[in-house]
């Protein structure tokens, strides 16, 4: 049988993986909220519901919540017969997001590419703004093959431990 949750080691991970998140540049609330709904074996949780575990105002949820759906890691879903809401991490998140935030690699060559054609041929400047452009497209066609590969890893994975009675 598995070892019992320990709500003590829960809240030191989601402290420990928000301050890490945070000093990647990931806004600390939003990493508190997203560990927390991660951790939780509820499928979904409140404003409220966050705010208790996180020991802070619901209003101080608000802005990490959105932030959160910005970016795809978590949706929202009505609170039947109730007004309020419940927050859930889908399916998928961390590849989907990955997937929306590959966009940004191409946005970022082709913005690399108009500087490219903006500079003088043969300068300085151009020849690292074209390294930086083609850096970026590599990055874009290489995050596809990887979420490719991942799904592959993910579904021989789960195939094991399903055998394995695991599952």
């Amino acid at each position: 049988m598995g070892e019992m949750r320990s709500e003590l080691e829960v809240r030191a991970f989601v402290e420990q993986m928000a301050m890490f998140l945070a000093d990647w540049g990931f806004p600390r609330m939003a990493a508190r909220v997203l560990m927390v709904l991660m951790s939780a074996d509820e499928e979904r949780l409140t404003a409220g519901e966050l705010a208790e575990r996180l020991d802070v105002s619901p209003a101080a949820i608000s802005g990490a919540v959105r932030y959160l759906q910005q970016l795809q890691l978590i949706e929202r879903t009505p609170v039947p017969g109730s007004r309020s809401d419940a927050y859930e991490v889908p399916r998928n998140a961390w590849y989907t997001a990955a997937i929306v935030k590959g966009g940004l690699y191409k946005r970022l060559a082709d913005l690399s590419d108009a500087g490219v054609k903006a500079l003088d041929d043969g300068g300085a400047g151009r020849a690292r703004i074209a390294e930086m452009r083609d850096f970026f497209l590599f990055l874009d066609e290489e995050v596809g093959l990887l979420l490719d590969r991942w799904v592959a890893e993910r579904d021989r994975r789960r195939a094991a431990a399903e055998s394995d009675g695991g599952g």
